[in-house]
């Protein structure tokens, strides 16, 4: 009965198309396009991942005094405050020019953002290593700022002299030195928070000030506490490093001169570390064959979803990028995706400001005790990244 019941419904249905002027098919289309493009962007609209509120608490750091004592918690710089304000002020006077909306200066000239869940037994191996280098290339008394390929970003037109930059607009900028260390615990439950400030304090007095203990209250996932972290930053150039310390820190020099080759007019620039020179290496060959296909499949994802400067990306996911300061304002406001996906949106924002961007090749090592679960997670990257594209696809992501 219901067969038959059907067999009329579609006959019934193809009589009124056949007899339907074109006007009344053309019509029905359009409707129906517009309908699934309005349940489309609906969908899409609620699974879009939206980034909580941030909590005061969350907006502040712990140190260690000189003394060796923690200090009493401190406001972290927010650089978007000054920015908007400027941007703000052009407006009102009608002078939109880069010189007017520009990034307030830096104050040294590296950080470093390490995102931490549940780190106490890594954390500080990474530390370690990472400070050794930032103190050795980029301490106040440092000697190679200039030799190792590390002056300010240099726009066209701009001469140095006397450790001082004179810009082409007649301003001026003395050339930062030092560095920082932000290290955002990422609601951790273990003594994260514990072995950073203790690693601070074993440095003394003139350097345990430098690192900056910063803790959200609940998990944000690593993409929201990287985000987090560079918000705060008060570098000529801002870093992130994953806190299991298997890229190879010292490599950062490398990451600076391949930035300062491609930055813009404007010292835009971001450097991603790679490891896809690795990729007949015994360290990847010898992963399982699910890890392996699964790596394969996210890049022709990847290739697919993505726009094209992104998609040329051989390694979107290494834990190690690096980005001028000029470049923050186009990229870090705009941050919607705080899981292992964020990445991409990092780069994908950056193309669509037209930032340049250079790959360039770092070792890197396998360290136990990663978090991700390679089938669930990889699946989540997935719908994450489609996700991802359709929202800035389709406008429920925007700049404004």
């Amino acid at each position: 009965m219901a067969s038959v019941i059907g067999g009329q419904l579609v006959t019934t249905i193809a009589n009124a198309v056949k007899d339907a002027p074109p006007y009344m098919l053309a019509g029905y289309f359009l409707l129906s396009l517009f309908v699934v493009t309005q349940i489309f962007y609906l969908l899409i609209y609620t699974v879009a991942p939206t980034p909580r509120n941030i909590l005061r608490s969350e907006t502040t750091y712990k140190h260690i005094e000189a003394n060796g004592s923690i200090g009493t918690s401190k406001p972290l710089p927010y650089w978007k405050n000054a920015y908007e304000q400027r941007k703000r002020t052009a407006r009102e006077k009608g002078d939109l020019s880069d010189s007017n909306i520009r990034i307030e200066d830096a104050e040294v000239f590296m950080s470093l953002v390490v995102p931490a869940f549940n780190e106490e037994n890594r954390l500080g191996i990474m530390l370690k290593e990472a400070v050794g280098y930032l103190q050795e290339e980029y301490g106040k008394d440092s000697s190679h700022i200039t030799a190792n390929g590390s002056m300010r970003h240099r726009p066209k037109g701009a001469q140095e002299q006397n450790g001082y930059i004179s810009l082409a607009n007649g301003s001026a900028g003395k050339v930062p030195t030092g560095w920082e260390v932000l290290i955002v615990s990422d609601g951790s439950i273990d003594k994260t928070i514990d072995t950073a400030l203790e690693f601070a304090r074993s440095l003394g007095s003139e350097s345990a000030g430098s690192i900056r203990v910063i803790s959200l209250v609940e998990n944000r996932g690593k993409g929201g506490a990287v985000t987090h972290g560079m918000r705060h930053v008060r570098g000529e150039y801002a870093v992130f490093a994953d806190a299991d310390g298997a890229s190879k820190f010292e490599d950062l020099g490398k990451l600076l001169r391949e930035l300062k080759k491609v930055q813009d007019d404007d010292g835009r620039g971001v450097a991603v570390g790679s490891r896809a020179h690795l990729v007949g290496s015994e360290e990847v060959v010898k992963r399982s064959f699910l890890r392996n296909l699964l790596m394969h499949s996210f890049h022709l994802l990847l290739w697919i979803l993505t726009p094209k400067a992104t998609a040329a990306i051989r390694d979107t996911q290494c834990g190690f990028k690096l980005f001028s300061r000029p470049a923050l304002p186009y990229i870090i406001p705009h941050m919607h995706s705080e899981s292992w996906i964020f990445d991409v949106e990092m780069l994908m924002l950056a193309e669509a400001a037209s930032i340049p961007v250079a790959e360039v090749p770092i070792g890197w090592h396998e360290v136990q005790g990663s978090k991700l679960n390679v089938l669930w997670d990889s699946l989540g990257m997935a719908w994450g990244l489609f996700v991802l594209r359709a929202a800035w696809a389709i406008g429920v992501y925007s700049r404004t």
